[in-house]
C-alpha cells in the first residue's frame, strides 16, 4: 500500500513538475525565497496592529514566533527520520524532471508547506471574523508550497503532509493563544 501511494506521488510529482519551463523559473525561484515575502508579512502586521493595538500585536507575535519555531524544528525531525530524498536527488527520476533548485537536505515533510500553513491557520482563526476576506491568507502557503514542486524539491506528499501538520498546529496554538489570552492578556 504504501509503495503504492508512494508510485503515485512520484507520478503526480512528475507530471506537475513537468508543467514548468524555463521561462517562469525565475518567478518561482522568486516566490520559493521567504524574504520576498516581507512586504506581506508588513501588510499583516499592519491589519493586525490597526486592529489589536501594540500590546496585543505583540503578544500574537510571540506565539507567531514560537508556532514557527515549534513548526520548522518538527519539520526537521521528521525530515531526518524519514530521510525521503528530494526529488532532485533521487536518482530514478532526477534525470528526467525539471530541476531548478538543488537542497542536499530530505523531503519529507516541507517545512515551507508546514510553516506557511501553520501562521496562515493561525491568523484565520483569529481575525477570520474581524477582517473581510481573510481567507484570501490562504493563498499564500498554496502559492509558497506550489513552488517547491515547480523548482524539484518537493513530492505533493510532501507538501500535503506539511499542510496537514501546519493546519493541525496552526489551530492547537490558536486555542493556547485563546485561553492564554482570557487567562493572562485579556482585550
Amino acid at each position: 500500500m504504501l509503495e503504492k501511494l508512494l508510485s503515485l506521488d512520484t507520478k503526480l510529482f512528475v507530471f506537475l513538475n513537468g508543467l514548468g519551463s524555463e521561462t517562469y523559473d525565475g518567478l518561482w525561484l522568486f516566490i520559493t525565497k521567504q524574504s520576498n515575502w516581507i512586504p506581506l508579512f508588513l501588510l499583516l502586521l499592519y491589519v493586525i496592529y490597526k486592529k489589536l493595538g501594540a500590546k496585543q500585536t505583540l503578544y500574537l507575535l510571540l506565539f507567531v514566533a514560537v508556532l514557527v519555531t515549534i513548526t520548522d524544528q518538527t519539520t526537521n525531525l521528521f525530515k531526518n527520520g524519514f530521510q525521503r530524498l528530494r526529488p532532485c536527488n533521487n536518482s530514478e527520476i532526477n534525470s528526467f524532471i525539471r530541476i531548478v533548485q538543488i537542497r542536499s537536505s530530505f523531503s519529507f515533510f516541507s517545512g515551507h508547506a508546514a510553516n506557511s500553513m501553520a501562521v496562515a491557520t493561525f491568523l484565520y482563526f483569529n481575525f477570520k471574523d474581524k477582517i473581510k476576506f481573510f481567507g484570501f491568507l490562504f493563498l499564500w502557503p498554496l502559492i509558497f508550497a506550489y513552488s517547491r514542486i515547480y523548482l524539484g524539491l518537493h513530492y505533493p506528499l510532501d507538501i500535503l503532509s506539511g499542510y496537514l501538520f501546519g493546519l493541525t498546529f496552526g489551530f492547537l496554538m490558536f486555542k493556547g493563544y485563546k485561553i492564554a489570552q482570557q487567562k493572562y492578556f485579556p482585550l
